[in-house]
């Protein structure tokens, strides 16, 4: 019998992970409002994943949001261009931002597929929840609901 985390790459939606339990990782605002998540190692993992697959995960997700809003001056005349152009040069190129998300979105596949899935966790893009928060699915715990 094949277990039931078999085959989910990243999407978050599927009833698999809307019934097992899920571990959130808050934003760190302790230096502003730049994406950055808390490098705080959950207890609740502490059986599932190593501390340093954790961490590196954590940290490379944190670069690439750094990257993603360092202010260069090719991303400022990425912003002259796109008021000259009433933003309309952004129907035919993607912003740097944009270009950052598909890293992080590339990075968070690798992850599952090398690192998360085969220890039974899902690693959800933290841009499908608002970059508000990294969800991590624990796909074969059940979902305990309060009653």
């Amino acid at each position: 019998m094949t277990p039931p985390h078999s085959g989910i790459r990243s999407n978050p939606g599927t009833p698999q992970t809307q019934l097992c339990a899920k571990i959130f990782i808050q934003r760190d605002y302790s230096e502003g409002t730049p994406v950055k998540f808390q490098n705080v190692f959950p207890s609740e993992l502490e059986d599932k994943i190593e501390r340093s697959a954790f961490e590196y995960t954590i940290n490379q997700l944190n670069a690439y949001f750094a990257e993603a809003e360092t202010a260069t001056c090719s991303t400022y005349c990425e912003g002259c261009l796109a008021c000259l152009t009433a933003y309309l040069i952004f129907i035919c190129t993607e912003t740097h931002y944009e270009k950052c998300l598909k890293k992080v979105a590339k990075f968070v596949l690798e992850q599952n597929e090398h690192v998360y899935v085969p220890r039974g966790l899902l690693l959800t893009n933290p841009a499908e929840r608002g970059l508000r928060v990294i969800e991590i699915s624990i796909l074969d715990q059940p979902l305990v609901t309060r009653t």
